[in-house]
């Protein structure tokens, strides 16, 4: 386990602000990534009349709201509380849950969102801690996952098939909770995936092997998927519309939909493409990633994935194989 680990994490919540280079920045919690249309209409408004008027979309599914004046998350709490997506000041932080977003899911997903909010000591665990529900997000290294009746803990099978998902959920939760010490993910707690185990019955094989199915633009039956530029969803769009967001970065959405400012094909040059915040928003940017990324995007001649990051901390790189653009203040650097 790295060695820092004195302070808590300082991932942001909907009203515990991180303050960026462009004012406050506000992450909400969308556990299993479905919105109603009131919920939509509400984030949205809330992005124009007390943000900048995007709606950015993160690798977890979540969706942040930038350019926050002092003391506006106050009122962004109001209106998040109103709608149902903040049922919980206390737990709001730790409500990360990632679910395959074509699959049948959401009332699972609620069940352990509400579970898990029910336990008053849950509150403390970190805002890195990570379910997954589905094999289609079962290699996105989450804590705890669920894939059919299988019971995944960091982010491999560990054996164990279940009755009661909910509860097993819950009960690896808490368990974790008592034995991470200074950890934020399970996968630093020596013997911690051992020790769960143990107590909540006895493993058989491990047949699941955990992996990463991204949903590509397009139609997919009842739904069309839309991928969202860089993650940045223009707040006046998609209005009176139910979503459900994907960790990468797109939106489900019903068919006939419009999809004005989006894509849905996969051999759009903006498919696969993602990037930090960048300057002027982070002030530990040392370039624009954006802009330089959009020049890159619209003089590139095959698809492919590609992440551009303003600075060593390569913030929002995606799960799986990647190249990676990394800004060094005289230029990037190319990794793969």
């Amino acid at each position: 386990m790295p060695a820092d680990r004195t302070h808590p994490d300082a991932c942001p919540g909907a009203v515990d602000v991180h303050h960026a280079a462009d004012g406050g920045l506000a992450r909400v919690r969308v556990p299993g990534g479905t919105l109603s249309a009131a919920q939509v209409d509400v984030l949205r408004e809330a992005a124009i009349e007390l943000g900048d008027g995007v709606l950015e979309l993160t690798s977890r599914a979540n969706v942040q709201i930038r350019g926050l004046a002092p003391g506006a998350e106050h009122e962004l709490g109001a209106r998040l509380t109103e709608v149902g997506l903040l049922p919980s000041r206390t737990h709001e932080r730790m409500r990360n849950i990632v679910a395959a977003p074509l699959e049948d899911n959401q009332a699972l997903v609620d069940a352990i969102d509400a579970a898990l909010c029910a336990v008053p000591e849950l509150a403390s665990l970190p805002g890195r801690f990570l379910v997954t529900v589905g094999g289609a997000v079962s290699g996105l290294s989450g804590d705890i996952g669920l894939v059919g009746d299988a019971l995944l803990l960091a982010g491999r099978d560990s054996g164990l098939r279940l009755t009661d998902p909910v509860d097993a959920v819950v009960t690896a939760a808490r368990l974790f909770g008592e034995i991470r010490g200074d950890a934020w993910r399970l996968s630093e707690v020596d013997g911690g995936v051992r020790k769960i185990t143990a107590a909540l019955g006895v493993p058989g094989d491990e047949r699941i092997e955990p992996g990463v199915t991204p949903v590509a633009p397009g139609a997919h039956g009842p739904v069309v998927v839309a991928g969202v530029p860089f993650g940045r969803w223009d707040a006046r769009l998609l209005a009176g519309v139910p979503v459900r967001l994907t960790p990468w970065r797109s939106v489900v959405l019903p068919s006939g939909s419009d999809t004005s400012g989006l894509f849905t094909s996969p051999d759009s040059p903006w498919h696969g493409v993602s990037a930090c915040t960048g300057r002027p928003g982070c002030a530990k940017s040392l370039a624009d990633v954006r802009a330089d990324a959009t020049r890159w995007i619209e003089a590139r001649t095959t698809p492919g994935r590609a992440h551009w990051s303003g600075c060593a901390r390569r913030c929002g790189r995606p799960a799986g194989d990647v190249v990676e653009f990394v800004a060094t203040g005289d230029g990037y650097e190319e990794i793969r």
